[in-house]
């Protein structure tokens, strides 16, 4: 006999898979009444097909959503359509207990449910039919990821809090010109930022790693999907996927933990900047590289470069120099800031050159602008204690006193060259060590 043809068998073969399946089936009639109750249903529910079948549904089950499950019920019987609730908009239909061996976890499994009309006899519907889906395990991942994703973003936004105050602090050492305290004060911020900066490394590559192991886990969900039999459960996965846009998710979040990742390397250079400008921790005569020391003091007032020129470089090779590397880098400093303020703004972006080089037992540092120049009586009277061509209130004229101060103690020289209209050149010189015994 051919079992395949066999009614019988086949009835049998379809209710041994009813039950066989890793999904919750179940049946009512118009009244509630419970005319289908699979095994998974039965283990999760706790009340086997005997105790279910002929009884009512909302009567076994009281903390059901009655008047919402009972409108849902009879638009699928009136109109012969299907209907489904999903997870994320209604969390379960029945309260079962999540029970399954997954990481974290929920207290109540978080269920999709397909409601399908039945005609036993054609005509018109006898029996809707409830399909129930467990998706706790993707409603967990969902969940983690939004919480990285939310982490992510709180990351983001100290980083650029740390930026800002990091700014901040710049631009209040460019605006002092107490030399004495610049050094103290940018040790302070780099030790204040230094410590946030650790923590925040930290909780990023936590997070990295974190999203790496969510993103890994919904490839391995979208791999799967087109493995799934049911046409209407695909079509399901599809208009979630597409709510929650996975793939601009997937897309972005490398993104903004990338940007992060350049936010904190950003502030790690900036700091090591002003380190590397102040010295705090060589206040004793040391030998240091000078074109290292001229970059960083660079770094340190760029916020008052990059808008009003362009900087070019003319580096020699130079040897170590025993010095106060603190102190030269604070004449540099006054240097770039004095070329910057000299341009003439009208005639656009200036540029600012920026040389060194070595002869004999002596090095150079130059800083040349092309800007407004200086008049004969401004130069003679340049390195004069309170001096200055700036409106009241934007410098004190100390700045170049005591750079020359600075210049004198390591028994070195300054030589300015200025050409009204044309511009003006710095050039410091140092010797390369230190003949007579200094303070």
């Amino acid at each position: 006999m051919d079992t395949a043809a066999d009614p019988g068998n086949s009835c049998a073969l379809l209710a041994s898979l009813v039950e066989r399946l890793d999904v919750g089936i179940f049946a009512v009639d118009r009244s509630g009444t419970v005319a289908l109750w699979n095994s998974f249903m039965a283990l999760h529910s706790g009340k086997s097909s005997t105790d279910m079948l002929g009884q009512n549904l909302f009567a076994m089950f009281p903390e059901l959503p009655r008047p919402w499950l009972e409108k849902k019920l009879e638009s699928v019987f009136v109109l012969g359509n299907n209907a489904f609730t999903l997870w994320d908009l209604r969390p379960y239909l029945f309260r079962f207990a999540n029970n399954r061996p997954i990481t974290g976890g929920l207290a109540e499994m978080r269920q999709n449910v397909t409601f399908l009309p039945l005609r036993l006899s054609g005509g018109e519907v006898s029996l809707v039919c409830g399909t129930l889906f467990d998706y706790t395990d993707t409603a967990i991942a969902q969940d983690k990821l939004h919480d990285a994703i939310a982490a992510l973003h709180r990351e983001k936004d100290a980083q650029a809090q740390l930026i800002a105050k990091l700014e901040t602090a710049q631009n209040q050492l460019l605006q002092s010109e107490k030399m004495a305290s610049i050094g103290q004060l940018a040790a302070g911020v780099a030790h204040e930022i230094n410590n946030p900066v650790g923590f925040v490394n930290s909780n990023l590559q936590t997070l990295k790693k974190y999203c790496q192991q969510m993103l890994q886990l919904i490839t391995v969900y979208q791999g799967a999907e087109t493995h799934i039999a049911d046409v209407e459960l695909r079509r399901e996965i599809s208009a979630l996927t597409q709510a929650i846009d996975v793939d601009f998710v997937q897309e972005d979040l490398p993104e903004l933990i990338k940007e992060s990742e350049d936010g904190l390397v950003r502030i790690k250079k900036i700091v090591a900047d002003l380190k590397d400008f102040s010295h705090v921790d060589q206040t004793d005569w040391q030998y240091a590289d000078l074109n290292a020391g001229l970059d960083a003091t660079l770094n340190v007032v760029w916020n008052e470069v990059k808008y009003k020129a362009t900087v070019a470089k003319n580096y020699g090779v130079l040897p170590p120099v025993e010095c106060l590397a603190a102190q030269l880098n604070q004449v540099f400093m006054n240097l770039i800031i004095n070329a910057v303020q000299a341009l003439d703004e009208s005639k656009g972006m200036g540029t600012i050159t920026l040389s060194t080089g070595h002869q004999d037992d002596w090095v150079w540092v130059e800083v040349q602008d092309n800007g407004l120049g200086m008049s004969e009586e401004t130069r003679k009277r340049l390195f004069e204690p309170f001096f200055t061509t700036k409106p009241v209130g934007k410098g004190t004229g100390l700045g170049m006193s005591v750079s020359y101060n600075i210049v004198q103690k390591h028994h070195g020289r300054i030589e300015v060259d200025s050409v009204p209209g044309e511009g003006t050149r710095f050039r410091v010189w140092v010797p390369v060590k230190q003949a007579l015994t200094v303070d």
